[in-house]
């Protein structure tokens, strides 16, 4: 296979021009086409840790895996990441869909100038943040026709927070690992995007309301934040912001309601979901959340287990038993 980085352009939050960058992926086969997967990464705080730029990047062994299993992979470091302008508005849907359908237009596009071809149907998977984001770009394939060329053709997230409402009030309580770590980046990638807070003394406590916006620029690593920061969410937020999280409001509702909603609705496509009963970061409960969400819709699905094992082990646990899931869905087709 041969691997490029690929920068694009494609619109952020607000629907503005920017750029963004992938790791794509093209496999040395002998045919012209190439079956098309999209892999979408889980949490990033520091921009060059993404697949495109990162060489010890988990994701970038996740492309490799499904390329070498003779497919064409599209793995988009999302806006603000990576080689791409501007900050991560972090799991932002516009953003998200606009990222990823616009790096499969790059991918093909690129593909092309090579003597490739990719083909229509894009097999959709992506690893905790990945995890709804995978369900957002499947429904804006589906449902929006968000590009003329590409087709929805499989799902199969993994161990994503499909219930963000839920996720963000038990990192509120402390009941979740790094429970600060994820509540601060959420705090402050949606306060520039919505408008959480109006200074950061109302959400964090001093002295940490002087540096928490400044350590999730997308330049430090996350060693250095949690290094930086106490581990737990009680130390680092005010009482009353962590009130507001528990019994979010106005625009945080909403905001929230529609990433607890990426699985309300009936992909025509097969779907896998796949978590791990030991994760203590995104437990078993929120592939259940998504899988009701589902069978309410009438989806056709399965749900599985892939044993005792921690939020990034979860992934390596569940790639092969995708590429599995994704042969046996081409198979079908």
């Amino acid at each position: 296979m041969t691997a490029y980085q690929v920068v694009y352009r494609t619109t952020n939050s607000a629907g503005e021009p920017t750029t963004a960058s992938q790791f794509l992926v093209l496999p040395k086969t002998v045919g012209r086409h190439l079956p098309t997967v999209a892999w979408l990464h889980g949490t990033i705080a520091y921009r060059k840790d993404t697949a495109s730029e990162n060489p010890g990047s988990s994701d970038r062994l996740a492309a490799y895996l499904l390329a070498s299993t003779g497919r064409a992979v599209s793995a988009p470091d999302y806006v603000g990441l990576g080689a791409g302008e501007g900050f991560h508005p972090y799991g932002d849907p516009r953003a998200t869909v606009a990222a990823t359908v616009d790096g499969l237009r790059a991918a093909r596009a690129f593909a092309h100038r090579n003597g490739r071809e990719l083909d229509r149907e894009v097999q959709v998977s992506g690893f905790s943040q990945g995890g709804p984001a995978t369900m957002l770009v499947g429904r804006a394939l589906q449902e929006e026709g968000a590009d003329q060329y590409f087709r929805l053709g499989a799902l199969a997230p993994v161990a994503g927070p499909f219930h963000l409402s839920a996720f963000e009030a038990a990192a509120a309580d402390d009941k979740i690992d790094k429970s600060g770590l994820y509540l601060a980046y959420f705090a402050t990638a949606w306060n520039k995007t919505y408008g959480l807070y109006s200074s950061p003394s109302e959400a964090f406590r001093a002295p940490y309301n002087q540096i928490v916006e400044e350590l999730f620029d997308g330049y430090h690593t996350t060693e250095q934040i949690a290094g930086a920061l106490p581990p737990a969410s009680k130390d680092l937020f005010t009482s009353d912001f962590l009130d507001r999280i528990r019994t979010p409001s106005g625009v945080l509702k909403q905001r929230l309601h529609a990433l607890d909603t990426t699985c309300d609705w009936k992909p025509n496509v097969p779907v896998s979901l796949f978590h791990a009963r030991g994760d203590k970061d995104v437990d078993a409960s929120h592939s259940a959340y998504c899988a009701q969400q589902l069978k309410d819709n009438g989806a056709d699905f399965r749900l599985t287990d892939v044993g005792d094992h921690d939020h990034n082990n979860s992934v390596e646990q569940a790639l092969p038993r995708i590429v599995r899931f994704f042969d046996e869905t081409a198979d079908a087709n």
